[in-house]
């Protein structure tokens, strides 16, 4: 069976009715559904007006969480929130952009997904919508684990929210890959950092995906960071080998685990010096 529902309401109800997979850019999917037997149902999330648009309210950016990766990308955002628009301009290749939702990126929950860390970054939490109401998750207890969220089967992300007061920082997003476009990245970071009066770091806000079975922050690196000012610092004297060693890394053949340690580490310096100079421009 294939469902249109034309409001996220009807979209709740057909879920907790029919059970079945839900779809938006379809982009992570279909690809899923290869050489698998064809799902009971498909419930199609693209009509529904309440999943779109993006919205910069009081004290949060709203981002429908049916936006696509390309729409993210051309919205005029507070800077504090370019992290979130490169890792838009870097999601698989221009198609997928024009396709995928950061929605569908969340619930996918690819330890690689890119969305994932800039919006730790962030301090992003999301909407869930499902038969008994509304509830509200950080983006850190809403993914769990590879392929793992804590969404019920009869919930659906509706939004990710980004609170504006870490719009006036600066932030950075990088990713290693084999490619520029079209690759499961070796290892990717976010960095935010709000300034202070003094001009040095306030407020710190550092992720590393691809290293884990979900994107991490790194709170001790954070702590460290705040007080300071990195100007003129070489990228691997801010980032320690004691910042990433919670991370868990894996072997395989796209790099060996310590390879995405030394990466992480560079990475992580190099977006620390990008972020702080946004921030002070």
């Amino acid at each position: 069976m294939f469902w249109q529902p034309t409001s996220l309401q009807e979209a709740v109800r057909l879920l907790a009715d029919e059970g079945g997979i839900l779809v938006a850019g379809g982009t992570d999917v279909f690809p899923a559904l290869v050489d698998r037997p064809s799902p009971a149902g498909l419930i199609d999330l693209t009509r529904c007006a309440e999943l779109k648009g993006i919205a910069i309210g009081a004290d949060a950016i709203r981002i429908g969480a049916g936006s696509r990766w390309s729409e993210i990308a051309r919205a005029s955002l507070p800077r504090g929130l370019a992290a979130l628009q490169a890792a838009a301009r870097e999601v698989g290749s221009v198609q997928i952009q024009n396709s995928g939702t950061i929605g569908g990126n969340l619930c996918n929950a690819s330890p690689a997904a890119d969305g994932v860390p800039p919006l730790l970054a962030l301090d992003a939490a999301i909407e869930l919508v499902g038969p008994h109401g509304l509830r509200r998750l950080r983006v850190g207890d809403f993914v769990l684990g590879n392929r793992r969220t804590a969404r019920a089967a009869d919930e659906i992300l509706s939004a990710v929210l980004i609170p504006r007061r870490l719009e006036a920082g600066g932030s950075a997003f990088l990713k290693l890959g084999a490619r520029r476009y079209m690759v499961i990245s070796i290892v990717m970071v976010a960095v935010t950092l709000v300034p202070g009066p003094d001009g040095r770091i306030a407020d710190a806000r550092v992720a590393v995906g691809a290293a884990s079975a979900a994107a991490q922050r790194l709170g001790g690196l954070e702590a460290r960071l705040i007080g300071t000012d990195p100007v003129g610092s070489a990228p691997a004297d801010l980032v320690s080998a004691a910042d990433v060693a919670g991370l868990s890394p894996i072997d395989d053949v796209r790099a060996s685990a310590a390879y995405r340690l030394d990466a992480a580490r560079e990475l992580v310096g190099r977006a620390i010096l990008q972020a702080w100079e946004a921030a002070r421009a």
